[in-house]
């Protein structure tokens, strides 16, 4: 073979190569990333043309996909969309969020679990089908939740204290998923694109994340869990109680709720300073204490700790490095402390657990086309912040903040109600945020609750955890006690 043929030969073998090779490589290397581009219309035509399994609410399919005489095949239905829409989430031409996101490939019927599912539709010829997803949540605490909330912005969570399944999941304001799931580009781009720019952000799930809130005078259950386990102190321990607390190193002054002395007595018991929410003697034992021992009793409960729901949790926070008079104010849940509803109804779920918190989760069962459970969430023990003596000591506290303090209007006749109210300064000329946080029944807790409404809602200026938040609860209480 002469030169000019042996070079020709090389040239035409490295293109051959450089052609085999790249061919492998768009098909294996780089085949993650075009099934997930979003102008990948294959991908559309795929993920639509599956016969999506339902996400079901007591018995009741929330979610679920119906035929369509279009080239996607099966549209995508939430029943009483914006009731459940920050549970479900929504299935978009380009996203996913919710359930839909946290459980896709069970629904989509890609799961592992769902391998012997695949297999015999393979061999069959039938249509792939997905598999359901059952939700913990109960429609009529969900219900109550939406309609107690009513217009305003805020958000409800409720949870088993026994199990940590999540009752009630309600942020509003909500949207209709329905909006979303249409088979139109331009209408989907259309409708999120308003969703994103309205002031009020619809979109965020404020029961689990967003930027969180300040949580007031509620985090004085985190102070009074530090307070009663450390040994010094009792529910009738005195506590001092001044009319006004100066904080060091600055001009500014603690004052009780009203401006006034919590009594006419330079002390009150443990149980008194709760019951009002008076907020001078949490300061002060506070920076007695320090900042380690507190923050070491709110990461107990789950702050700045990751969770998922199995939607993913923005982490409450409490503030590090801190000097005395930031520690003050944190300590009546203002300064840089930011909660979550979920958190504050996990604070009373483990109070109403005899100290023993269990990890919150949505999701029950998982089933397979065929209806058989692929699996189940078991209770799971998420921490145990406080001791089963500290948690009746703060039951008996709470009990008093309902029958006589600061929550009476969370009472419900013949229904025993433990609660803390709360009411925090937004950090802006806006009015308060309003606060309650209970569980019930007292003795036998059935569901613990977290209710927050931004910037007091219709009161406004007026707003008070008690009076604007309780009553909220108290509709939540009841839509699970009196079943």
């Amino acid at each position: 073979m002469n030169t000019p043929l042996r070079r020709l030969s090389v040239v035409v073998l490295v293109m051959f190569l450089a052609l085999m090779g790249g061919a492998t490589w768009v098909q294996y290397g780089q085949a993650g990333d075009l099934n997930d581009d979003p102008r990948n219309v294959r991908t559309v035509y795929r993920d639509y043309g599956r016969d999506r399994g339902p996400i079901v609410v007591a018995g009741n399919e929330v979610a679920h996909s119906t035929p369509v005489d279009t080239p996607f095949g099966f549209q995508r239905v939430y029943s009483d969309g914006p009731l459940y829409a920050h549970a479900t989430g929504y299935f978009s031409m380009f996203q996913m969020t919710g359930i839909e996101r946290a459980s896709s490939s069970v629904l989509s019927g890609t799961d592992d679990s769902l391998l012997w599912s695949r297999i015999r539709s393979l061999f069959t010829g039938s249509q792939q089908q997905g598999g359901s997803v059952e939700l913990t949540l109960d429609p009529a605490a969900q219900e109550a939740a939406r309609d107690a909330l009513g217009d305003q912005q805020g958000a409800v969570v409720a949870l088993d204290p026994r199990t940590g399944a999540i009752l009630a999941m309600v942020s509003t304001p909500s949207f209709d998923p329905n909006d979303l799931a249409v088979h139109s580009s331009a209408q989907v781009n259309e409708t999120y694109n308003e969703l994103v720019a309205d002031e009020a952000n619809p979109l965020i799930n404020r029961a689990i994340g967003g930027g969180l809130y300040a949580p007031g005078s509620v985090f004085k259950l985190v102070d009074a869990a530090m307070l009663l386990e450390s040994g010094e102190y009792d529910p009738d321990s005195q506590v001092p109680a001044p009319a006004e607390l100066e904080l060091p190193q600055t001009s500014h002054v603690i004052r009780n709720p009203g401006g006034g002395p919590c009594t006419a007595e330079d002390t009150v018991t443990l149980t008194y300073a709760l019951q009002q929410s008076c907020n001078t003697p949490f300061s002060a034992l506070a920076m007695e204490f320090g900042e380690d021992a507190l923050a070491e009793q709110a990461e107990a409960f789950g702050f700045g700790r990751d969770l998922d729901i199995p939607m993913g949790v923005t982490p409450s926070r409490f503030p590090g490095g801190m000097d005395q008079a930031q520690l003050a104010m944190s300590a009546i849940g203002q300064y840089d402390v930011r909660v979550s509803p979920l958190q504050m109804a996990m604070v009373s779920a483990a109070i109403a657990n005899d100290g023993v918190l269990m990890t919150p989760h949505l999701i029950g069962t998982e089933r397979g086309p065929n209806l058989q459970v692929t699996s189940s969430t078991e209770p799971e023990e998420f921490s145990r912040p406080i001791s089963a003596s500290t948690a009746a000591d703060l039951r008996q506290m709470m009990l008093a903040v309902v029958e006589s303090g600061t929550g009476t209007p969370a009472q419900i006749p013949n229904v025993a109600v433990a609660g803390k109210t709360g009411t925090a300064e937004s950090g802006t000329d806006a009015p308060q945020h309003a606060w309650f946080t209970a569980f019930a029944p007292a003795q036998d807790p059935q569901v613990a609750v977290a209710v927050v409404i931004e910037h007091g809602g219709a009161d406004g200026d007026e707003a008070y955890g008690g009076r604007s938040a309780g009553p909220i609860a108290r509709a939540v209480i009841q839509a699970v006690v009196e079943q």
